[in-house]
């Protein structure tokens, strides 16, 4: 069973100590993510997990499937992570902050 929490789950603001990991692609994370979060895209994962510190790990991308391969995976490395349910579209949906690297306004692409 991969653990799972939604965004109402999720404090607001990040609690310190909180790594938030995100797999989406470069023009995703661009577009819009929630500001500190770790990007390593999930086809990435494998060769920079050692990245990650070693804390509990928030695991966000567009809808949730991608972020939920990721969980699954570090968890079989010792990682302590957590899938985001509905991902970044449920993320912007509730008004949580994200920051974008374009210039425009933060979206979900």
């Amino acid at each position: 069973m991969i653990p799972t929490v939604d965004v109402a789950g999720v404090p607001d603001p990040l609690p310190d100590g909180l790594v938030v990991l995100d797999v989406r692609e470069p023009v995703e994370w661009q577009h819009g993510h929630i500001e500190g979060a770790v990007h390593v895209p999930l086809s990435l994962l494998p060769l920079r997990v050692a990245e990650l510190p070693a804390a509990q790990t928030l695991v966000v991308c567009k809808v949730g499937a991608r972020s939920a391969q990721a969980v699954m995976w570090l968890q079989q490395q010792g990682h302590d992570a957590v899938n985001l349910a509905g991902g970044m579209l449920d993320w912007a949906a509730a008004g949580r902050p994200m920051v974008s690297e374009t210039g425009a306004p933060p979206q979900v692409v």
